[in-house]
């Protein structure tokens, strides 16, 4: 390459200056990652995010995970005391596969500075965590059931016919999917009649958003979970990309509503792997007429509203499974394929690390063509990875900003009991 591409150092914290900047006054930063078991992606998004949240003064953080589990999360975070034991007993609640997604040391981490941060300001005020996700249908209707209970309010007799349609394949969703394939009911009516009842018997709460607001708001939300979680299964019988746009329409829907939550000049901080938030048009994506997160977000808000950091590297080790719902493991990351984003870096920088804004390198020649994005999914196999795993990207219209690290190891996953379901393999690149 002849002409460099224009990087800055990344190091520290403190490096992350130019980026602070070229974010400015957006509302909504997306972070990536190129694999969701990789430490390194996940302390530079925990960095980033502790600047925002006391910097730029985020709100929020929402992730690529259930919205029980995170809920849970979400609340402990907020106590004026420690209430969890400790940040690794929390995270237990993330029991099923892939469970080190969240249940790591990388995250336990950040939720003790989470906690640490919250209880120096007032309720109202505190950093949340939420749960993007769609997979967890049978959990939601769960925390369903406990709060109409507790309320005894119109929405009970919807809740529990719910309730009961699901019953029968034994909180297993696969189970229900497949029975939706080879017969013509399905428990669409009932989900939906159980949110429609929910918004027509809201608690009548106080205006200031505290933690009885946010119960309300989590039991409208795990409904809305279960609508668009049946939604999703029936797709998966389908096939094509109707599933994967049914789950980034939800996790874009359910942003929406956190933001409207939280108030007209709340911020939001989003971990999703780069295929939810780096822009799906610019990837071959949009040949399968497949959205993301990432371009939701623009559309609905504005590019100049939304800050995308992508997130690569060009070797190193990984924890993912060798197949879907296998034991976690770690792997070796081999160099990254030659003519690829990640191999072009690495011969530029020599083993450096770097942070790249795309404002400042998009008119460079060696970025205006279609390059290899390396992908690392929940399942891997390194053997394989020169026939796979890279997504043709225009990397300066997909991110706003790239953060490359050379040399990588793996997550740090937190022992936990898994849960025996799995959710079904209907990611492309096993995402």
């Amino acid at each position: 390459m002849k002409t460099p591409l224009p990087t800055h150092p990344l190091r520290t914290a403190a490096d992350l200056d130019p980026l602070m900047a070229a974010i400015g006054d957006a509302r909504i930063v997306l972070l990536g990652e190129a694999s969701h078991g990789t430490s390194e992606y996940y302390t530079w998004r925990s960095a980033i995010s502790r600047r925002l949240i006391q910097e730029k003064g985020f709100q929020f953080i929402a992730v690529e995970g259930d919205w029980p589990d995170c809920f849970e999360v979400n609340t402990a975070i907020k106590q004026p005391e420690v209430t969890y034991g400790t940040a690794a007993r929390l995270l237990q609640t993330f029991n099923r596969w892939p469970t080190w997604m969240w249940n790591n040391w990388e995250v336990a981490a950040l939720v003790d500075w989470l906690h640490q941060h919250n209880r120096q300001v007032p309720l109202g005020q505190r950093v949340g965590f939420y749960g993007l996700d769609v997979y967890s249908l049978w959990e939601s209707l769960q925390e369903i059931m406990h709060y109409v209970e507790r309320q005894g309010d119109g929405a009970a007799t919807a809740a529990h016919r719910a309730f009961r349609c699901f019953e029968p394949f034994s909180d297993d969703p696969q189970e229900y999917a497949q029975h939706v394939a080879f017969v013509s009911q399905d428990c669409e009516d009932e989900v939906t009649a159980m949110l429609q009842e929910l918004r027509r018997h809201p608690p009548v709460l106080a205006p200031a958003l505290g933690l009885e607001r946010e119960m309300a708001f989590a039991a409208e939300q795990n409904a809305l979970v279960a609508v668009n979680a049946e939604r999703y299964y029936r797709a998966m019988i389908q096939g094509g990309s109707s599933s994967w746009n049914v789950r980034d329409h939800h996790m874009m829907e359910t942003l929406t509503r956190l933001l409207d939550l939280h108030g007209p000049d709340s911020k939001a901080i989003i971990w999703e792997h780069n295929t939810h938030v780096g822009d799906a048009r610019f990837t071959d994506m949009a040949r399968e007429r497949m959205v993301n997160v990432g371009q939701l977000a623009r559309e609905a808000y504005g590019a100049e509203r939304v800050f995308i950091a992508g997130f690569g590297s060009y070797q190193g080790s990984v924890i993912a499974g060798k197949s879907w719902g296998a034991p976690m493991e770690p792997m070796t990351v081999p160099e990254a394929r030659r003519g690829s984003w990640e191999n072009l870096l690495h011969e530029q920088l020599k083993g450096e690390n770097a942070l790249l804004l795309s404002a400042e390198f998009r008119r460079h020649p060696a970025v205006s063509d279609v390059l290899g994005h390396r992908a690392i999914g929940v399942v891997y196999r390194p053997q394989f990875e020169q026939f796979g795993n890279y997504v043709p990207s225009m990397m300066a219209e997909r991110y706003d900003a790239f953060l490359f690290i050379d040399q990588t190891k793996a997550l740090h996953p937190l022992p936990v009991r898994p849960d025996e379901h799995v959710p079904p393999d209907m990611y492309p690149w096993n995402e």
